[in-house]
């Protein structure tokens, strides 16, 4: 018996925000740069009543309505670093307004952009130790609600979205081996300093500034862009090279590599090192941004319209904790 990605659904929040409109809030700085380098054009963001939570109800409720029979899930994995509460998990609460059976389990973990591959081996793991037949991961993230309004880069950057991707038992294992790296000597280079249990939230702390005009509190999210990039382009190629080892393959094989998508600089970079053709390589972050942990499944699902027979797809990981991950899996038609 072995397993595989059956289906993914995504959604985003209904508010777009668009270059242009960053722009007027933003005077002294030229979008158009910004988006012939990075690759973005828009992004979504949540209202201010809206969480994480809704929007993976909304992504979970649309995967229902392509046909998955929701009697029939036997395990919900929650991704996310926008939950509702410090506890209790908000799977427990997914499980319960999407109206699921009792006898499941569910959990959350906090991973960032290195999630969604993750959540895919957690997955595999359940399935191939007979814990689990058909498992919704859901990924859902409101990065949004922690930048500053003043924080141009960020701001410009990270998006809103949620994602559902079944992932269920099967007579042909079309998941292959995954592989993990944690550097947690980086913790601070992305990072939210206060409303953990270390640091509570303060109503009063200061306003700091980083790079070129950009501004943030220790209330809200902060990223250290040179050193991500430099942990992204001294880890990252070498990493995808160990997966290909590990898979027992040659990069040749490999019909599309899907990097999380963080920036479209960053990706060619590394395309660019790993010598890899840009027709194999998949960028698209264009409408949405960056999501965090569920650019790959909406990369995933956006690629896989276009697939008409088996292929062979390296999915990569990486970013906040400093964490990355990533492996091997299979697909053969539309998810």
């Amino acid at each position: 018996m072995g397993c595989r990605i059956e289906a993914i659904e995504y959604v985003f929040p209904k508010k777009k925000l668009t270059n242009n409109e960053l722009q007027n809030i933003f005077l002294d700085y030229d979008f158009s740069k910004f988006e012939k380098k990075v690759g973005i054009q828009s992004r979504y963001v949540v209202a201010e009543n809206e969480t994480g939570l809704d929007i993976a109800i909304q992504a979970v409720e649309k995967l229902f309505a392509s046909g998955v029979d929701r009697n029939e899930i036997d395990y919900l994995l929650y991704c996310t670093q926008s939950p509702e509460y410090i506890l209790p998990t908000t799977a427990c609460i997914l499980q319960d307004k999407l109206g699921l059976r009792k006898n499941i389990g569910a959990f959350d973990f906090n991973l960032g952009c290195s999630g969604f591959s993750y959540g895919v081996s957690f997955a595999k793991a359940l399935i191939n130790s007979n814990q689990a037949k058909k498992i919704v991961l859901v990924t859902a993230e409101t990065y949004s609600k922690f930048i500053h309004p003043e924080d141009r880069t960020n701001r410009s950057i990270f998006g809103d979205a949620a994602t559902a991707t079944l992932i269920v038992e099967s007579d042909e294992n079309r998941i292959g081996e995954f592989l993990f790296g944690t550097d947690g000597q980086g913790y601070d280079k992305l990072i939210i300093k206060n409303g953990g249990s270390k640091f509570k939230f303060d109503s009063t702390c200061g306003i700091k500034e980083y790079g070129t005009g950009n501004k943030y509190s220790d209330n809200h999210l902060y990223m250290d862009g040179p050193e991500i990039f430099n942990f992204t382009s001294n880890i990252i190629p070498k990493f995808a090279e160990e997966l290909l080892k590990q898979n027992n393959l040659e990069r040749e094989s490999i019909q599309q590599f899907i990097f999380h998508q963080a920036n479209a600089f960053m990706l060619n970079f590394m395309r660019k090192r790993l010598k890899i053709p840009q027709e194999n390589f998949y960028i698209d972050l264009m409408e949405s941004g960056n999501t965090v942990s569920n650019t790959i499944p909406i990369a995933l699902k956006n690629y896989s319209q276009s697939i008409t027979k088996k292929e062979k797809i390296i999915l990569v990981g990486f970013g906040v904790g400093l964490s990355w991950s990533g492996g091997m899996i299979e697909i053969s038609k539309p998810l």
